[in-house]
């Protein structure tokens, strides 16, 4: 069993940063790859950033490459989404999950727990 929490949003005006945290509990948070999503209002959720248990594999959304990092404190239980550059579009509730599947996945279904979410608003 794993448990997520979520901080770090907020507003910020377009071209800004943002820096989110989830910290995860359990002492197992090593085994399992981490993932970022986020869901737009009357949008369905899209996949964000992935990064495997060592933080060796990373995957983006073609959207917001060069823009994103995703990266993991294992000994913090910690993963992080840093993103730069933001845009209006960027606006969503963003979440971390967690998945089994070691390399991380961009699909929500392979998540098997998920935080509460942030809210992040990028203005024009």
């Amino acid at each position: 069993q794993v448990q997520l929490v979520e901080s770090g949003g907020g507003l910020v005006q377009a071209g800004g940063s943002l820096r989110l945290s989830c910290a995860a509990s359990g002492r197992t948070f090593s085994s399992y790859a981490m993932g970022w999503f986020r869901q737009a209002p009357g949008k369905e959720r899209e996949f964000v950033a992935s990064i495997n248990w060592t933080g060796g594999i990373q995957y983006y959304r073609d959207s917001v490459k060069g823009r994103f990092t995703i990266s993991r404190d294992n000994a913090k239980n910690t993963v992080f989404l840093q993103m730069n550059s933001l845009k209006p579009e960027d606006t969503a509730v963003y979440y971390c999950a967690a998945t089994i599947y070691s390399r991380g996945s961009n699909a929500a279904n392979d998540y098997a727990y998920w935080g509460q979410g942030t809210q992040v608003s990028v203005s024009s």
